[in-house]
């Protein structure tokens, strides 16, 4: 018995000697997101919102959604005002989200050309290409520093640059800080002397776009502004008829239903339009 126990450990020392001459096989990847998840995780994390998941976000709308449409039917009474009034409420929490997220962008379109020169000083200065992005924890522009302080503290736990730049690229969430952290990236990996030099191009481009970016925004608000008063006015004439049940009892029948659908379709669609003639490219995180 004890002959057969010794072969059998033998038998599996002389396997597993065996089996570790050949290449394990790539690990299998997880199925990546839908592109409206990552867009919505995305706008969650620029919003200021990182530990609110997407789905977290969609069971917010339906809470919405079913509060509004019950509250409104008990003062109202009509299930047609009462449902439209609910999509509207639904549709705010991903609508302040969405605000939030931009406004963000546009602050930090700003503040990013800052960050790149204090980088290629840094670098200039003699420090390690990890050392300068670490010093923007401290020294970088005011909205920025959590996030890279974030990096330079996990950068001095683990040492991994890489990993960090990826952690980091997470945390930001924004296509211009994707375009800088791969540059790093990739001045890290090759080396050379051109860094500073593609440093200072990414700043001046930065700034260029900035700037431009900036007249058209302030040119294209009073088209925005538009579409909201023209989208926000009849609904808003609807809410003080409310107040009177008289008023609305003309939409308890079904032609009156089938009119406010009409409305709200017609309402969603020339606002679409409006803002889909009159919007800006946005930038894309192409290099996630």
């Amino acid at each position: 018995m004890t002959g057969v126990v010794i072969g059998l450990m033998f038998g599996t020392g002389l396997f597993l000697i065996w089996w570790s001459f050949w290449a394990r096989e790539a690990v299998t990847r997880q199925s990546e997101p839908p592109a409206l998840v990552r867009a919505l995780r995305d706008d969650l994390v620029q919003a200021g919102f990182a530990s609110v998941t997407p789905r977290a976000l969609l069971v917010g709308c339906v809470a919405a959604f079913l509060l509004v449409l019950l509250l409104v039917y008990a003062v109202v009474g009509v299930p047609a005002i009462s449902f439209c009034f609910a999509v509207m409420a639904a549709w705010g929490p991903y609508a302040y989200v969405r605000l939030r997220a931009r406004r963000r962008r546009s602050r930090l379109r700003d503040l990013w050309p800052d960050a790149v020169d204090n980088i290629t000083s840094a670098v200039r200065a003699g420090m390690s290409l990890p050392e300068a992005v670490s010093q923007l924890g401290h020294r970088g522009p005011e909205e920025l520093r959590p996030a890279f302080a974030a990096f330079a503290q996990d950068y001095r736990i683990t040492g991994r640059f890489h990993d960090c730049l990826d952690r980091l690229k997470e945390r930001l969430s924004d296509p211009v800080a994707d375009r800088l952290i791969e540059s790093l990236r990739i001045a890290r990996e090759v080396g050379g002397s051109d860094l500073g030099r593609l440093l200072r191009t990414l700043s001046v481009f930065l700034r260029e776009d900035s700037r431009t970016r900036a007249e058209l925004e302030t040119r294209q608000a009073w088209t925005v502004n538009a579409a909201r008063l023209a989208v926000a006015a009849p609904w808003v004439v609807l809410a003080m008829l409310s107040s009177r049940p008289e008023s609305v009892q003309a939409y308890s029948s079904t032609t009156g239903a089938l009119v406010l659908l009409f409305g709200a379709v017609v309402t969603g669609v020339a606002y679409w339009l409006m803002m889909r003639i009159g919007r800006l490219p946005e930038d894309e995180r192409v290099l996630r």
